[in-house]
């Protein structure tokens, strides 16, 4: 058997699209397009990436973007200044403070951030105030990654209902929300992190496989129900030949790419659960681009929001 894969550039392609319409309407009413606020502190590569796919999108989408770059020298309270200039701001609806902060600032500095940040622009949806809404189910700006998983499993037709998902971390980003989503679209969920006994047993229980916890490769056969969707949220950059031969087998296409450059991006998830699976999201093309995608639909939501009477 070989997975069915899950194409998560083309529901974001579809998304963007459906979206247009809807950002013509409010720069028509506002006179103004739908503004977003980047904060990016410190020169993180990966960071530095990500921020320019987001405004990219964004502005292709017909966004003002704008972006705020801080030095890795910037203190907490010259960030907090930039989170409040935009909280202030008419012409801003969204705010993204880009995540990992430089360490310097300290172990609770995204926290403080995150309680700064206007509720009504948390387009990350990390602020307490969207995150108590969404436990209770009346969320309007949620996590944007867990968001894109449900939509990618309603557009690929994949039944949620009555289904086990199986969610192997559980950070606030990710994990936490991702069993909420699921949870209110009436699935049991079990939530799983590096404490859960016999975690594989565990995870081979699930319809809905949901790996989200930064370690290349881990999820393999062995985690895997065979049928079972499996969602892979990973991102880790293999530079290292003896990780990359655990992976890929020789002559495979990913194994030539790492041969050819040194490195290759993979998921959580071993390539060897594909031949298990029922459905799975590749990496990359995967999860990665609904992230953006429901970043700019929070951003729409948040302006439409502002503007409503």
């Amino acid at each position: 058997m070989s997975a069915r894969l899950l194409d998560g550039t083309a529901v974001a392609t579809a998304i963007r699209d459906e979206l247009r319409p809807r950002i013509a309407a409010f720069t028509a009413r506002a006179g103004r397009p739908p503004g977003l606020g980047i904060v990016l502190v410190g020169d993180d590569p990966a960071s530095q990436v990500y921020v320019r796919n987001k405004i990219k999108s964004g502005r292709e989408v017909g966004f003002s973007v704008d972006l705020q770059t801080l030095p890795a020298s910037a203190t907490l309270d010259d960030v907090l200044g930039e989170v409040r200039r935009l909280n202030a701001s008419d012409r801003h609806d969204g705010i993204l403070v880009q995540s990992p902060l430089p360490p310097a600032l300290g172990d609770a500095a995204e926290r403080i951030v995150f309680d700064t940040i206007d509720p009504a622009k948390d387009v990350d949806g990390f602020s307490p105030v969207n995150v108590g809404y969404l436990v209770q189910k009346r969320a309007r700006l949620m996590a944007c990654t867990p968001a894109g998983i449900i939509e990618l499993l309603d557009r690929a037709g994949l039944a949620i209902s009555g289904r086990h998902a199986v969610v192997i971390g559980r950070s606030d980003i990710v994990g936490k929300p991702m069993a909420l989503l699921l949870l209110h679209r009436d699935a049991t969920v079990t939530v799983c992190h590096s404490r859960t006994r016999d975690l594989p047993g565990v995870a081979a229980q699930a319809d809905i496989l949901v790996a989200a916890i930064g370690r290349a490769g881990f999820v393999t056969r062995a985690f895997v129900k065979p049928g079972a969707t499996v969602i892979d949220v990973g991102m880790n950059r293999v530079d290292d030949a003896a990780t990359a031969a655990r992976l890929f087998t020789p002559g495979s296409p990913r194994r030539a790419t790492f041969e050819k450059t040194g490195s290759v991006l993979v998921g959580d998830v071993h390539p060897e659960v594909a031949e298990v699976a029922g459905a799975l999201t590749p990496v990359p093309g995967g999860v990665g681009p609904l992230t953006i995608a429901m970043l700019m639909r929070n951003t729409l939501r948040a302006a439409e929001d502002r503007l409503a009477p």
